[in-house]
């Protein structure tokens, strides 16, 4: 599905799966969890399955895996 298809400018529900999502509810974007930036369907590349939390890069992704302690070797403060 792209942009154009119908789903209007709305935001998508989605369940993160390893290696692929399922979209729960159309909508052409989905919101990252660490910068709020809207990232559109088509150019969704980084997620986590655990938290279920969509990212807009690689930099937001790692951002969010120190803030959860999950990066082997952090100890949770």
């Amino acid at each position: 599905m792209n942009r154009f298809e119908g789903s209007g400018h709305r935001e998508a529900r989605i369940r993160y799966l390893d290696g692929d999502y399922q979209i729960l509810t159309a909508g052409s974007y989905v919101v990252c969890a660490m910068t709020g930036n809207h990232i559109p369907l088509d150019e969704l590349r980084y997620w986590s399955v655990a938290r279920q939390e969509a990212y807009v890069d690689a930099a937001a992704s790692f951002e969010a895996e120190k803030r959860a302690g999950a990066l082997p070797n952090q100890s949770r403060n």
